[in-house]
């Protein structure tokens, strides 16, 4: 692994003076610990003031702009400490304004569920009520099944008032981020306190806690007594889909907790969690183990109980992710800090950010060639990045000037491997742009393979969609949830480098994706009246098939 690679084409002398950097750093720090913050544009005026200085030319002063809305219009909570968690207020301040809309109806239900996880949430005697209740039935249901009772009258007891899903991580960080943030409309719509589980390490010291108070939403694992979540799947006996199978659907009183299998192998009876009578079938439960590795808000679209309360909620439905993924997911102190060191190093000199990330995927195997030159002819193509110019003597005769009358363009390439940043950077340093201008080319990593397992890794690989989400226009591999991750963050539709056809880019080699919102990569393509196969991407308007994944679907507007 190779951290902080650069290539930058916008200065003519390859020598940087120690004193100059040090006074540059401490500049920048200056600027990003300052307690008012300033927009993105008035960061760059600023390290453009500063860079001009530093290197001997007269610069005006910075002029800095009033500070932006840091509660993003009310999406976030103000009841939290700074301190804590340093990217909450300050991250959307790195990226372009946000043009999605904010319904209020949102923000109200978001601070009605804090009130409710504050109330029923791990560390309260509310919950530790509730687990003991769990306990206690699992114990009585392995003895004897309660007998069914139409009489049963509610407790006083709180606890009994509070439900909750426990999210069990799947797949790679793209993946549980999404199905996360899916886990999260779900426990919105049906008043769940949402619990994640942290199995082993991987997952530490990568998020701040999303919601305020001193309730945290990781499953305290010590004292719980549903065991061996991460093994459960289409087999388990207290999965929805064998419930439904067996005729107990409707159980009175309910099971004490039930599995949902929401994985790319679900069978029928388990994708019928999209249909009215298997949201009866857990209505009532108390506790429900979820484990999936998709996107699955479009399915909660296809629900119709849950039709006009996600109307209220997300007025556009091209922006769920945009907004529920800006309110779940800020980076950790320490993750923030490589995002802040990398960005003020790197990205923040430049006037124009362009992101690409590129996957690619065994099942789509393309040699690193032909995928470079589909990457290159999408950047021409598109207008993204500027053609080269092959005319050695007007590049040697250009003034020594020209880089502060020329547009700046950092490059960010995000990718398990190190060629496409060796060759596009390579193409800009021997020939430099046509028309002027300079281009930089950056990779912060290249770790080869990926290792969800290990902390470091994801903590990276977070790193790297928070800053991929800081562009301006964004290149993206089809089917990746690392892309749509950090679209979704950035409000940005990608785009979409299509999928290889034998082994080779197609034409065109890029699309601009419909939407912001990602792909739920294996839809129930199920109807709930006939109860056999249905195109999901036609049953309603807003759910259709996606451009980058055909048998997936996504929300529209």
């Amino acid at each position: 692994m190779e951290d902080g690679k650069t290539s930058d084409q916008g200065h003519s002398s390859g020598v940087v003076r120690p004193m100059v950097l040090i006074v540059i750093t401490l500049s920048l720090m200056a600027v990003l610990l300052m307690s008012t913050w300033v927009s993105p544009a008035g960061v760059r005026l600023f390290l453009s003031a500063v860079s001009d200085q530093g290197l001997g030319r007269a610069g005006s002063s910075a002029t800095v702009p009033d500070t932006r809305d840091r509660l993003l219009g009310g999406l976030l909570s103000p009841d939290f400490d700074d301190g804590s968690c340093l990217s909450r207020y300050r991250a959307s301040l790195y990226r372009r304004p946000s043009l999605h809309v904010l319904s209020p109806h949102l923000v109200s239900r978001l601070r009605r569920y804090e009130s409710l996880h504050r109330r029923c949430g791990p560390g309260t005697s509310v919950y530790s009520r509730a687990v003991a209740r769990l306990r206690d039935s699992m114990d009585e249901h392995a003895q004897a099944p309660a007998p069914a009772s139409s009489n049963s009258t509610p407790e006083a007891d709180p606890a009994a008032e509070c439900s909750y899903i426990v999210w069990t991580p799947q797949a790679g960080l793209g993946n549980r981020i999404i199905s996360t943030a899916a886990a999260f409309l779900y426990a919105l719509l049906t008043d769940r306190v949402l619990l994640v589980q942290h199995p082993g390490q991987d997952l530490d010291d990568i998020f701040c806690e999303p919601f305020p108070g001193s309730s945290t939403w990781v499953l305290p694992e010590k004292e719980f007594p549903i065991r061996s979540m991460e093994r459960f799947n289409t087999r388990t006996h207290e999965s929805l889909g064998n419930a439904l199978r067996r005729g107990e659907g409707s159980r009175d009183p309910p099971a004490p907790w039930m599995y949902l299998h929401l994985q790319n192998n679900y069978q029928p009876n388990d994708r019928r969690f999209f249909c009215d009578d298997g949201q009866d079938a857990v209505r009532g439960v108390r506790w429900l183990v979820l484990r999936s590795d998709n996107y699955f808000v479009p399915g909660l679209f296809l629900v119709p109980r849950y039709e006009r309360e996600l109307d209220r909620l997300f007025p556009r439905r091209d922006a769920v992710f945009h907004h529920l993924g800006r309110y779940l997911f800020h980076p950790s102190n320490t993750v923030w800090a490589m995002v802040a060191r990398y960005h003020t190093s790197y990205l923040a000199p430049a006037e124009e950010r362009v992101g690409l990330q590129v996957r690619d995927f065994k099942f789509t195997p393309i040699s690193a060639d032909e995928r470079y030159s589909q990457i290159i002819w999408c950047a021409y193509g598109e207008g993204i990045l500027p053609a080269v110019d092959n005319n050695v003597s007007s590049a040697a005769a250009a003034p020594d000037h020209q880089e502060t009358t020329t547009k700046r363009k950092a490059v960010l390439v995000v990718s398990l491997r190190g060629e496409y940043y060796e060759k596009l950077s390579s193409m800009y340093y021997e020939h430099g742009a046509a028309g002027g201008g300079a281009v930089s080319v950056f990779q912060p990593t290249h770790l080869g393979a990926q290792h969800s397992e290990e902390r470091h890794h994801n903590q990276k690989a977070f790193a790297e969609m928070v800053l991929l989400s800081f562009s301006d226009v964004v290149i993206t591999s089809a089917a990746s949830t690392f892309g749509y991750v950090s679209q979704g963050l950035a409000g940005l539709r990608p785009w979409v480098l299509m999928t290889p056809v034998d082994g080779k880019g197609p034409e065109p080699p890029c699309r601009l994706a419909p939407t912001i919102e990602p792909c739920f990569h294996n839809a129930p393509h199920y109807d709930c009246k006939t109860r056999a196969r249905a195109d999901s991407g036609k049953l309603v308007r807003h759910v259709q098939r996606c451009q980058d994944y055909p048998n997936g679907v996504q929300l529209v507007d």
